[in-house]
């Protein structure tokens, strides 16, 4: 197999999550929500696979019919923001008119995120919280909080989508990636075990959830403290 076909593959391979996307919208709209939430639990774990091989086998050189950061920003809309947003919506975890204002804020302050060329910082961290909306959404359905706590959750993490504030990429960000790389594995398992147990509320998955979507969600803030914004 030549490298140029090994190229192509990874594209082939990225354009999965789309029907990854659409598995889990099909369960969403059955409300099976744990059957949705390991759809993208498998979307994510193809996300942060692709981009390691698509840098080694070059893609924008040998497959470069197709755009695969475009390619890429397509599928992360629909796992990381259109699904769990309407997940979220109509989960019943906000009544009323909290779920409207939440799934307003999300889709349209992540729609002008994923457009945003500021995006990335040197240190190929984001710039803003990245729109990882099946993150948050999935540990609100393991901790299931007051609607209060999720509307402001949701309010301040689409505000800080804009905020100078860095959130690390568990592959690229070299800084911390010994621990980072470990963590964001390890949110993955947990989020997958929790999914799969129904987010059973005696379950150890919800701590393992928490521990490590603080870690992901802060780590990037604390660098920016302690070594400066061009550290």
């Amino acid at each position: 197999m030549t490298i140029q076909h090994k190229a192509l593959l990874v594209h082939l391979l990225t354009a999965t999550g789309a029907v990854f996307a659409m598995l889990a919208m099909l369960a969403a709209v059955d409300q099976n929500w744990s059957l949705m939430f390991l759809w993208l639990v498998v979307a994510f774990f193809v996300d942060g696979i692709d981009g390691p091989l698509a840098r080694r086998y070059h893609t924008k050189t040998n497959a470069p019919v197709f755009d695969g950061v475009l390619l890429d920003l397509i599928i992360d809309y629909l796992t990381y923001v259109f699904v769990p947003a309407y997940a979220l919506f109509k989960s019943g975890l906000l009544p009323g008119w909290t779920g409207w204002i939440a799934i307003i804020v999300i889709t349209f302050a992540s729609a002008l995120y994923f457009a945003d060329s500021r995006m990335k910082t040197k240190d190929y961290s984001f710039s803003g919280f990245p729109g990882c909306w099946n993150m948050l959404v999935l540990v609100l359905f393991a901790i299931q909080p007051n609607f209060w706590v999720i509307l402001a959750l949701v309010a301040l993490l689409a505000a800080a989508m804009f905020f100078p504030v860095r959130f690390v990429h568990p592959v690229r960000t070299k800084r911390w990636r010994g621990v980072t790389l470990p963590m964001a594995i390890a949110w993955t398992f947990f989020a997958a075990w929790a999914a799969w147990v129904d987010f059973h509320p005696a379950s150890w998955a919800h701590y393992g959830l928490m521990i490590t979507s603080i870690y992901l969600l802060g780590a990037g803030a604390v660098q920016q403290v302690l070594y400066g914004k061009n550290g």
